[in-house]
């Protein structure tokens, strides 16, 4: 019988099924890491159902409230900071592992507290376990994607931060729609809310089960020696075209660097890096913008305008589908468009439907817990507020980690990622701080006014600082960040 042309060694389509098999590992490799993005999205988000119930509970006021939530984010900011040094001497496995043991530690003991200080150290841990995932997740698939769909594979992490805010709203809004409200007992005589809070250990025990099963990225590999093994994953994963001088391209960027430390940061720009400071911009305005504060409060502040709890989860749910489904079109031209016009136009997008907030949030009438807002008010502050989501999660959303995931050059890469990431985190936590303290003094059409002042300054940014790195491998970036 005549062997088929198809098996034949060298025939194109053996290469095309060789190529078309590594294309599909380097996907599943980056879906597994981008999993500790979905724990990101799902940790920091299951807290807006339990809001409410958890300030009756404990009886507490506004600014410990506003503390209790945003508490998480101190410990984001710690673990992002140790999070880059940690995956340089361990590896990138070994932190994901670490990452996933935190975040089941945190759901457990948050969904039994019993008392305030009790859930704000829980939550402190949770918050180490998403700094740490923050980091480690772009590290690595920027390290392990091909230059021509890093972009794409790097949204991914994105788009699993958005599926987990979906799944923690959704999640939310059965539980309270099962028990009758989120202060309703439940099963084994638990309400909701802490059920809300523990079902996060689900999530965690499947991302550190899979972390388990991807490769140790090529850069981490080649810097501990190990150039056969990185080797074979640039061989069997990555889809290089040429293995041996991908390898020799990583070395050559290595060599005499094998040891990142502070000192590789300092630079002429206010005494560090200009490149780190692009980073951080880029970290801090993502959140000045005021996201979180939508997806951590979204539930309590339709309920504060006169919307039933009922319809308050639901909306939070409908927001959150908004916010998957755009990041999609992130994915599909990041790397056609570019990363700076998608940035561009989100900075645009997001200044209209702030300003339509703003406006709208203005009108409110009534005081403390007993605020509305006339017609046709309501409609415009809901459609503003889902105008901002669309436009965030189609650009500044997933693109901000694709940027800080490939603009630092290896040498820096791992601990300028962590700083970055958590400065992300620190105005992440100044944001969910300040928003029930600033919206009670000065009203919401003020706070969503300075989010949209913030909106417009970082297009100012994007537009005058942010250099287009698209299509370039991760060495080749420091040419052109020399010049820009």
């Amino acid at each position: 019988m005549a062997t088929s042309s198809s098996a034949r060694p060298g025939h194109p389509s053996a290469s095309s099924s060789s190529k078309s098999s590594k294309q599909g590992k380097v996907v599943g490799v980056t879906v597994a890491a981008a999993l500790g993005g979905l724990l990101f999205g799902f940790d920091t988000s299951v807290i807006n159902g339990a809001v409410n119930s958890i300030q009756a509970t404990f009886a507490l006021s506004p600014a410990v409230l506003g503390f209790t939530v945003a508490v998480t984010l101190i410990g984001c900011a710690i673990g992002a900071w140790f999070a880059g040094q940690l995956a340089d001497v361990w590896g990138r496995k070994p932190v994901m592992v670490l990452s996933a043991s935190l975040f089941v530690i945190s759901s457990i003991g948050s969904g039994y507290a019993f008392a305030v200080w009790d859930l704000m150290l829980w939550r402190t841990i949770g918050g180490l376990a998403i700094g740490i995932a923050s980091v480690i997740a772009p590290a690595y698939i920027g390290e392990i994607a091909p230059a021509n769909r890093r972009g794409a594979l790097s949204s991914l992490q994105q788009l699993a931060i958005t599926l987990g805010i979906f799944i923690a709203l959704l999640s939310d809004a059965t539980f309270e729609r099962s028990a009758g409200g989120a202060g309703d007992v439940l099963w084994w005589g638990l309400p909701a809310w802490r059920w809300m809070l523990l079902v996060g250990v689900l999530p965690a025990l499947i991302y550190g089960a899979l972390s388990l099963t991807i490769p140790e990225s090529p850069q981490f590999l080649i810097r501990k020696g190990r150039d056969q093994d990185a080797l074979r994953v640039i061989q069997h994963t990555t889809g290089s075209p040429n293995p041996p001088q991908r390898v020799e391209e990583i070395k050559e960027t290595l060599e005499n660097q094998r040891h990142s430390s502070y000192r590789d940061l300092r630079g002429p720009a206010l005494g560090i890096q200009p490149v780190l400071w692009i980073g951080i911009s880029m970290a801090a305005f993502q959140q000045l913008v005021g996201i979180n504060a939508i997806f951590y409060y979204s539930t309590t502040l339709w309920q504060s305008v006169g919307f039933s709890q009922q319809d308050s989860f639901t909306t939070s749910v409908i927001t959150a589908t908004i916010n998957v489904v755009l990041t999609f079109v992130a994915i599909l031209f990041v790397d056609k468009v570019g990363r700076k016009k998608l940035l561009l136009v989100g900075s645009v997008g997001m200044f209209v439907g702030l300003v339509a907030a703003a406006v709208s949030f203005a009108q409110a009438t009534g005081s403390g817990t007993s605020i509305t807002l006339p017609s046709p008010w309501g409609a415009v502050a809901l459609v503003g507020a889902n105008l901002f989501v669309i436009f965030f999660a189609a650009t500044w959303g997933p693109v901000m980690w694709v940027v800080l995931g490939e603009i630092f050059p290896n040498k820096m890469r791992g601990l300028a990622l962590g700083i970055a990431t958590a400065f992300n985190w620190v105005f992440n936590f100044l944001v969910t701080l300040l928003f029930p303290i600033l919206s009670q003094a000065v009203g919401l059409g003020f706070v969503y006014a300075g989010f949209a002042l913030f909106a417009a300054l970082s297009y100012w940014f994007v537009k005058s600082l942010l250099p287009e790195i698209k299509g370039l491998e991760l060495e080749d970036k420091n040419k052109l960040l020399r010049h820009s």
